[in-house]
């Protein structure tokens, strides 16, 4: 986790007031510990999402995701988060404004879902655009870029479409992903979602 990263959490909700260390369910105390598992359950739920795809059909299904990602290491799992956080000095969306911005998502969703399975360039924009609104959301205290890459490789899914924004062995994908995402430049992110995205066979 970047240390860049800044939480206004005065009421140690999240966190052990002496070690900073994110409350977990496996009272790890360790931060290296928490890490190595958190990844290695994260993975195992990811492979059973490949095997059971949660069908998105509104924001609300990026909190299911969130959930069956996190469920084995975090009791928040799939809840919003309470806190605000920035990065680099750039605040992400404010939590009281939560609801205007999953009325909004739900919008691009529901075009989303309108758009020709065959129409490539214009599904590649769409989901540019959802997942610049969904990174600015931020909607959890951690977790969100695995679970915002989920939530769209589900929603390419919907359309007989292929997606891995996080391939193993291709650096320039994620240095690309962060790029568009930290940026916020929906140019970036078409372009790399354009060139990833597959028709899905099974």
């Amino acid at each position: 986790m970047s240390n860049s990263y800044k939480y206004l959490d005065h009421d140690f909700k999240y966190t052990e007031p002496k070690t900073g260390l994110l409350r977990n369910l496996q009272d790890i105390t360790d931060p290296d510990v928490l890490l190595f598992v958190e990844s290695g359950a994260v993975t195992k739920r990811l492979q059973e999402l490949y095997q059971n795809p949660i069908k998105v059909k509104s924001i609300d299904s990026i909190f299911e995701i969130h959930r069956h990602l996190f469920q084995d290491i975090y009791i928040w799992a799939g809840k919003k988060r309470t806190v605000e956080i920035s990065k680099d000095g750039k605040q992400f969306f404010p939590t009281s404004h939560f609801d205007n911005a999953f009325r909004y998502i739900d919008q691009l969703i529901a075009e989303f879902t309108q758009i020709p399975k065959d129409d490539k360039k214009l599904l590649a924009l769409k989901l540019a655009e959802i997942l610049d609104n969904v990174n600015y959301l931020h909607p959890f205290r951690e977790g969100n870029g695995r679970t915002q890459r989920e939530f769209l490789r589900l929603l390419a899914f919907e359309k007989g479409l292929t997606l891995n924004l996080n391939p193993p062995d291709n650096k320039n994908v994620y240095e690309q992903y962060m790029k568009g995402t930290i940026e916020s430049d929906v140019r970036i992110l078409t372009k790399l979602i354009f060139e990833l995205i597959g028709t899905n066979d099974k």
